[in-house]
């Protein structure tokens, strides 16, 4: 007598091996989910194309993204536990421990900065260094009570660097709205704004500002101590690592597969993949992906010049901030240390 019992098996399992996710172990996947600034805010576009790509159904992980009007709100959402983990600049980081509070890196998403400092073009030949910002207005992105944003700590080196203090320019927030930002340097509430790309480069193509320091470019930054910071990083609570490891490990090599599919891809599959259909945003996005080919890391791992140069830029916010030290917020398990 034939056993029709294992051909029927046969069938019921084929196609559970045809798509079965390269990675994944076959048991069910694990949800979390990641606060970032965005949507398609160009730092981290690699968190966004985690789910576009599929690259956390590659690794057995369900990643949910929260986007929120700036890092301080990030930080929050994973400090009160709304988030398993954060997608934020790192001195944001190092900021929150100098207040008190902790989170933990685990993974790099940036290889370069993507701030510029722009100054609105009815100043041109005006305002010609930094120091010429003394007593006038410049924006930022918002800032947490506990943790300094990463427009914000820029902007102070900037000042400083040109020897001026954090309080010699007056300093507002600005939110993630490209229009309230746009207006306000319209009108002359604002003079000068420490902004993400790629809306820099619009406010350049509209010819609203001129461009008074690049750090999207770290070869013209040489000459500032710290320039080569650690922008944009995963990060997540101490009691995440340790008592959820898998999650964060498959969380990072989800990372991983996005930055590599980046480095993979032209700018145009990038913006393709994402769903951008407004023509001004993807021309903006593919072309600062240009002009920009070392704006992510390849791997996700962290570097020693990361490191060194995260803190000189964190340490030169003064005193109280020297006890605080970027390879005590790390863990690198997963994603890798380099030189």
């Amino acid at each position: 007598m034939i056993d029709l019992r294992v051909p029927l098996l046969i069938v019921l399992l084929v196609p559970l091996l045809l798509f079965t996710p390269v990675g994944w172990t076959g048991d069910l996947p694990i949800k979390t989910v990641i606060s970032v600034v965005g949507p398609r805010n160009l730092s981290f576009l690699p968190i966004d194309l985690i789910p576009a790509i599929g690259a956390d159904r590659d690794e057995g992980i369900e990643v949910q993204l929260r986007h929120v009007d700036g890092g301080g709100v990030a930080i929050k959402e994973v400090v009160s536990r709304n988030s398993d983990f954060t997608a934020v600049g790192f001195a944001a980081l190092m900021s929150l421990k100098a207040n008190g509070g902790e989170l933990i890196g685990v993974a790099a998403i940036s290889d370069a900065t993507q701030f510029v400092l722009a100054v609105r073009k009815p100043l041109e030949g005006e305002v010609t260094r930094i120091a010429d910002l003394k007593g006038r207005i410049v924006g930022v992105h918002t800032s947490a009570v506990n943790a300094k944003t990463m427009s914000q700590q820029l902007l102070e080196m900037l000042l400083k660097s040109d020897g001026l203090q954090p309080r010699d320019a007056r300093v507002i927030s600005t939110g993630q709205d490209w229009r309230r930002r746009a207006m306000l340097l319209d009108s002359g509430q604002m003079d000068a704004i420490v902004s993400e790309e790629p809306f820099a480069t619009w406010l350049l193509q509209q010819e609203k500002v001129f461009f008074l320091r690049n750090l999207a470019d770290p070869d013209s930054n040489r000459d500032i101590a710290g320039s080569r910071v650690l922008h944009a990083t995963v990060a997540t609570r101490p009691d995440v690592i340790a008592h959820e490891p898998e999650k964060v490990k498959r969380l990072v090599n989800a990372v991983r597969r996005s930055l590599r599919w980046i480095a993979e891809h032209t700018p145009e599959e990038v913006v393709e993949r994402l769903g951008i259909t407004n023509d001004e945003e993807k021309g903006l996005i593919q072309l600062c992906l240009r002009k920009y080919p070392r704006l992510f890391s390849r791997d996700g791992a962290f570097s020693n010049l990361q490191i060194k140069e995260t803190n000189q830029f964190f340490h030169a916010g003064g005193p109280e901030t020297s006890a605080v030290r970027m390879e005590d917020l790390i863990n690198d398990q997963w994603a890798g240390r380099k030189e």
